[in-house]
């Protein structure tokens, strides 16, 4: 697939009225894009590195979550498509209950992921709740206390490669990856400048484990978890630069020590190039291109 062809797909399915794309359209043209047979030339194409490389790269980071976020189609404000490469249990930080500033798509890709959705509840597990602003694209997260919350989980769903799924913008919920995985993010155009963050206490998540016993069903969604890179990054590229990012990750490590208080995010750092192409490069190549 042609990189113009990508992002006709994405304007057909998203729409072009002042109304904003539904999760399930989002859904339907991230699952289209993310089959090997279509993702596989696209993500080819861009690893020669020729195609809006410097954009592509300035969005592309790791996450203090662990995982590498790489911009293959910038298309502000109507979306953003992105590859997240999950690198597996072994250094990874949990995960905060959360929603987004628009409606989203994720289609898993290789590896699996456990998706756990929220809702406010006077039952619930004890939580801090903050806003999560961001100083523009590629800017750094800014948090503000606003109170405590209270959270119930409503169900948690397994998503195996060739599965997908949609979420409207204030849909709370948290995404865990205890494998190395590689699934394709779309984000849809904005419909606010903020989102909802809660920190669960350290002591209850501990107690609870999963938090599958606070009233929430689990259902598997079904699907091959398929094959994996053995480094996490679909194919084999290395852990370069990971000195260069483990102090992101003992700075998250470090704020969450305070149980359910909070500082702003490290900077966010962009991928060098070559760390960018490689990784596609072997996305790519595990996809049979």
């Amino acid at each position: 697939m042609q990189v113009e062809e990508a992002r006709r797909l994405l304007v057909e399915g998203l729409g072009a009225g002042p109304e904003p794309p539904s999760p399930e359209s989002a859904r339907q043209v991230t699952a289209e894009l993310a089959h090997p047979g279509t993702l596989g030339p696209l993500v080819r194409r861009l690893s020669v590195g020729d195609l809006e490389l410097a954009e592509c790269v300035r969005l592309s980071y790791r996450h203090v979550l662990g995982f590498d976020k790489l911009l293959l189609l910038p298309g502000a404000p109507r979306f953003m498509l992105r590859i997240h490469f999950w690198h597996g249990a072994v250094g990874a930080v949990s995960e905060d209950i959360h929603n987004h500033r628009c409606a989203i798509a994720s289609a898993v890709v290789r590896g699996r992921v456990r998706m756990e959705c929220y809702e406010p509840a006077a039952d619930g597990v004890p939580a801090v709740a903050y806003r999560e602003t961001i100083d523009g694209p590629g800017g750094a997260w800014r948090l503000r206390r606003v109170g405590e919350a209270r959270l119930r989980l409503l169900h948690t769903e397994q998503y195996g490669a060739g599965r997908s799924y949609g979420l409207a913008a204030r849909t709370l919920h948290r995404v865990v990856s205890e494998e190395p995985t590689v699934t394709l993010f779309l984000e849809t155009a904005p419909q606010r400048s903020v989102t909802d963050v809660y920190v669960r206490s350290r002591s209850r998540a501990r107690d609870c484990g999963s938090d599958r016993g606070d009233g929430g069903s689990v259902r598997d969604s079904g699907g091959d978890a398929g094959p994996t890179g053995g480094n996490g990054r679909s194919g084999g590229t290395g852990r370069t630069d990971e000195a260069r990012y483990a102090g992101e990750a003992r700075s998250a490590d470090e704020v969450r020590s305070g149980g359910a208080e909070r500082a702003d995010p490290p900077p966010k750092t962009p991928l060098p190039p070559a760390v960018y192409l490689a990784e596609l490069g072997a996305l790519a190549a595990s996809l049979g291109y």
